[in-house]
């Protein structure tokens, strides 16, 4: 092994942590919003009518029920790389419909955060949800059926 390789060697021990700090992260960062929804669903559908997001009922019901699915399922690593999709397509509906004519800013309410959000969701989305998760769990029980190890459950 030539010495760079063996350098990098243990930085390919940080990819877990890493995965699950993003989904940690993704989850907290999804709660308050979630939760705002939820508590106030007609305020929520008032205010997409305004911004002109088509079946605006329907679609708080939706943009509530991923986040809050995505909370949980985040949290737990669970269907990772399932969720993370409807949560990216949130952000693109609120990138258009909110945050694009502010600008890249956070402090702008511009679409820096929701942009971050979806690079860590396409990420969680190319390497799963790492080994501190229920995902990974379900796997390696899966893979033990396939090879024969019932006997090790």
């Amino acid at each position: 092994m030539n010495p760079i390789d063996k350098y990098y060697c243990g930085a390919g021990k940080l990819k877990d942590l890493s995965l699950l700090f993003i989904r940690l992260i993704l989850a907290y960062g999804f709660l308050n919003p979630a939760l705002m929804k939820v508590k106030d669903i007609s305020s929520i559908a008032e205010w997409f009518e305004r911004i002109h997001i088509p079946l605006p009922v329907l679609n708080a019901y939706l943009a509530a029920g991923t986040e809050t699915l995505g909370v949980v399922l985040l949290a737990l690593g669970l269907f990772t790389r399932i969720i993370s999709i409807p949560l990216i397509i949130t952000m693109i509906v609120a990138i258009a419909t909110v945050h694009w004519s502010n600008g890249f800013e956070a402090g702008e309410n511009g679409f820096e955060i929701p942009l971050y959000y979806m690079i860590m969701l396409i990420a969680l989305i190319a390497f799963g949800s790492g080994k501190f998760s229920i995902d990974y769990l379900l796997e390696k029980r899966r893979s033990w059926k396939i090879q024969g190890g019932e006997a090790l459950l």
